[in-house]
This record gives structure tokens, sequence and C-alpha cells, in this order.
């Protein structure tokens, strides 16, 4: 009788693993951790087959190198800016993703962000509940009837963004050098010079890495706003606090920060003209169910000597540990 493939968990965050083992349990044995770093988790992934991961991390070469037997790193979300994608393409491991799992939430809770920021909403309901009753202290307000709306990065997520901004009758923009033609492509300079809410969504990559740096920021209007659904370290952190403190810009509305999560206290924190979220973005009870099925099933299909439906690292496909 051949052996059960051993799979880790490195963490989760839902309360059952019901699916996982109904996915994994003919095929392997499943020990599941709640770790937060690779030395938590090290120890049991030492001997593992596939790595099931949340948030754990940053998993390197050298952890990689600890787990000699790995096939595949199966990631819960969409982002694996945790992992090193060239050290695992060099050891034969193939990483996987699950990009599609919370595409409309995200798109929607941008909207809610811009809305929000737009009418002052947040602003005005702690105005009134600190018992006062005024519309002044929150003008200027604008109708998003003929405002700009510049998207960095153009994938799933703000094409759906696009799309909701369209039905307000905005006009969108986009910057991204992987997206060669379509309506409303410009460069970056005209992006952030002409929007008036400027949303981010490029994946975190060294390139993107604190894009939104001095510089950037003080290319924009001094009357736009910043919005952040995609990840924290896009935004630089002290640069947009001093965006803030001189002005260049009107505020910004982040459901992602750097660090995460925001320090108490923090130069962000208690201002009327940020918004901040906690990572919700994502969520849902039905992105959830799509979260935590794909995973278990790229693990499957690996295991199962098929190739896995969301390979990140395409390179390395013939020359893996799976040997697919």
């Amino acid at each position: 009788m051949t052996a059960k493939a051993k799979v880790v968990i490195t963490d989760y965050v839902w309360e059952s693993l019901e699916l996982e083992h109904r996915t994994l349990d003919a095929l392997a044995e499943i020990v599941a951790l709640k770790t937060k770093k690779p030395d938590e988790f090290l120890h049991e992934a030492a001997d593992c087959d596939a790595l099931l991961n949340t948030y754990a991390g940053p998993i390197t070469a050298q952890d990689m190198a600890r787990m000699p037997k790995c096939r595949i790193i199966a990631r819960y979300g969409i982002g694996v800016d945790t992992i090193d994608l060239g050290a695992a393409t060099a050891a034969g491991i193939i990483v996987t993703n699950n990009p599609t799992y919370c595409i409309e939430e995200v798109a929607e809770h941008t909207m809610a962000l811009l809305l929000a920021c737009a009418r002052k909403v947040a602003f005005y309901d702690r105005m009134v509940r600190s018992g006062r009753w005024e519309v002044p202290p929150g003008k200027p307000l604008f109708r998003l009837v003929g405002r700009t709306l510049g998207l960095v990065g153009f994938g799933n997520i703000a094409r759906q963004v696009a799309a909701r901004a369209a039905a307000f009758g905005m006009r969108v923009l986009f910057f991204d050098p992987f997206v060669k033609e379509g309506s409303g492509k410009t460069d970056l300079e005209k992006l952030l010079a002409e929007s008036d809410f400027l949303s981010l969504h490029p994946p975190l990559t060294p390139q993107t890495r604190k894009m939104m740096n001095d510089e950037a920021l003080a290319k924009m209007k001094p009357t736009a706003f910043l919005i952040n659904c995609a990840r924290g370290p896009v935004v630089d952190t002290d640069a947009l606090v001093r965006a803030l403190d001189a002005k260049r810009i009107a505020g910004c509305a982040l459901d992602t920060v750097d660090p995460e999560p925001l320090p108490n206290p923090h130069p962000l924190r208690g201002r009327e003209n940020v918004i901040l979220l906690p990572h919700a973005a994502w969520y849902s009870e039905q992105a959830m169910a799509g979260l935590q099925a794909g995973a278990p099933g790229e693990v499957r299909r690996v295991l199962s000597g098929e190739w896995p439906v969301n390979v990140v690292n395409r390179d390395v496909k013939g020359r893996n540990r799976a040997g697919l």
C-alpha cells in the first residue's frame, strides 16, 4: 500500500477544516497549524509533500531548502509576495494562488471607499456622533459624474472597479505596463496629474513596493484622494504622512497599510481625512468559501499527478519535483 503524502497547513482563518479533509484525506495526512513565521512551522514541514499557506511567511530559499520533499506551495489568497518565487522555481516547487475568489468583493469595497471619500461619510458620521449636526464642515463636496478615477494596475479587480465607476458617470483612466492597449490607458505621470481619485491595484513586487512615494504623491492634485485595497507596502507610509501634513492630497482611504496592523498611536490615526480599515476588502461569506476551496484543490491535483490550474511560477513546468 502506498504511503499517504503529508500536507502541512501553516495557518488558516476559518473555523473548520472539513473542506480540506474532504478534498485531501484520500491522498494525504493533514497537519494543521496556526503559525506566523517559518521557524514555527518548519519542524512539521521538513518532510511535507505540500504546503498550504495563508499569511505565515516570508518563505525564503533557505526555508525551501529545509523542505526537500515539498512539491507545491499553495497559497489560499491572491498575492504571493511572501513567497520567493525565483527560489521556488529553482528548487522545483510549484507555487499556486487563488486569483478569482474575491474580485467582486474588492471592487465593491473600492467603490465604497471612493464614495465615502467623495461624500465625507466617515467624517460626517463621526461629527454627528459627537453631537454636531452641520453640513459646512465637510465642504467642499463634488458630484462623481465627470470626475476622473485613475487605476494603477488593470487586472481583474481594477476592471470591475472601472465598470462600476463608469456606471456612476466617472471618467476612468488606467496605468498598467503589462496591458498593451485599452480605452483609458495612459502613462503614470498623466494618471497622477489628472485623477480625482487614485485607486491602487498592482501586485506587490520589488517594482511596485513604495511606488507611491514623495515624488508620486507630489504629482497628484491637492483635491485628490488615494485609495488602497491592494497591498500596504505599495504606499510609502512615511511619504503619505508627509503629503497629508503638507496638504498635497485631500485625503486617503486605506484597507491595507504598512505596517499591518497599524501601530497605535500612529500619525495616520485620528485624522479627519483618513479612513482606515482592517484589511477587510476581500471578505464576504461567498468569498470565504471560494478562498478555502481553491488551494486544497490545487494540492489534490499535484498529488494526483495533474498540472494545477493557477500556477504562478510557470517556468517550473517540466522541471519540478512533482514530475509534471
